[in-house]
């Protein structure tokens, strides 16, 4: 779930700066009641105690909801605030390939013994040659183990760029996805939303696109749960990828009550008989 987030969000990060969480309480419950397995907090404000509102946050999120916490910053202080807050393990988000960060993120990561996102750019930026952007991708994978932190807790990001600015942005991320999965044996992420960034009606663009990437084999994805299109989506990539078994996930959702209604009823006039 992507919503605790005040980037963009004008009215939220005036709240948080003044210590008031209240919308980030109802972001919270109804991002998991609408099925978010995790929720990414961002306490990025400008001119404001990032490290101390992450602190603040987290410890309220937490008390909350039982889902696990991505905790989303690039100042270090505050993604140190954030895991000094937390109770159990949390995902870290991110490091990127550049050296500077690698040095100072890891070893945050190896001290509370995260898991952390890798966002697959460096000091050149983010490259628009997938091959480069892979080789990105397995230097952090590579210099996380360098530091002891299992391959099963580093999850590449490797960047959705948006499809209107970049017309092979979608054939891009799909192979890169697939060498991260294959090659480097990790899991996945992305921000979906990205690919339609500047697009009008970005709902349908943004789940179609989710259930390709899990095709591709994305595991994870920083999504806004609430939005129907969306979950609609992860559903259908779920089944078609064999993850809904017998498609049960699915037929909970989609049979219609009068079906159900129909079938009681049936058992009944059946008992009524045989009595």
């Amino acid at each position: 779930g992507e919503r605790i987030n005040p980037t963009g969000r004008k009215l939220l990060a005036r709240e948080m700066a003044a210590g008031d969480f209240s919308r980030v309480e109802k972001d919270a419950l109804a991002q998991v009641e609408a099925g978010a397995q995790m929720l990414d907090v961002n306490a990025g404000i400008p001119l404001a105690d990032e490290p101390q509102i992450m602190y603040d946050t987290i410890k309220l999120v937490q008390s909350l909801v039982d889902v696990p916490l991505s905790i989303d910053s690039s100042i270090v202080h505050a993604l140190e605030r954030g895991l000094e807050a937390y109770e159990g393990k949390a995902l870290l988000n991110s490091v990127t390939g550049e050296e500077e960060r690698l040095e100072v993120v890891l070893p945050l990561v190896k001290k509370y013994g995260c898991a952390v996102i890798g966002i697959s750019n460096d000091e050149t930026g983010i490259s628009e040659d997938p091959d480069v952007r892979f080789e990105v991708a397995k230097t952090i994978v590579h210099r996380a183990m360098d530091y002891g932190i299992p391959r099963e807790d580093v999850i590449i990001d490797p960047l959705v760029m948006p499809i209107g600015a970049m017309r092979y942005a979608g054939r891009q991320v799909f192979r890169i996805l697939r060498r991260c999965v294959e090659e480097l044996k990790v899991n996945t992420c992305c921000g979906a939303s990205n690919v339609s960034f500047g697009l009008p009606n970005r709902a349908p663009l943004n789940g179609n696109f989710l259930a390709m990437m899990m095709a591709n084999g994305l595991t994870s994805a920083i999504t806004n749960p609430i939005e129907e299109e969306i979950n609609r989506s992860i559903m259908v990539g779920d089944v078609m990828m064999g993850n809904d078994e017998n498609c049960l996930k699915w037929i909970g959702k989609h049979r219609a009550p009068a079906e159900n209604g129909a079938a009681a009823g049936g058992r009944e006039r059946r008992r009524r008989r045989r009595g």
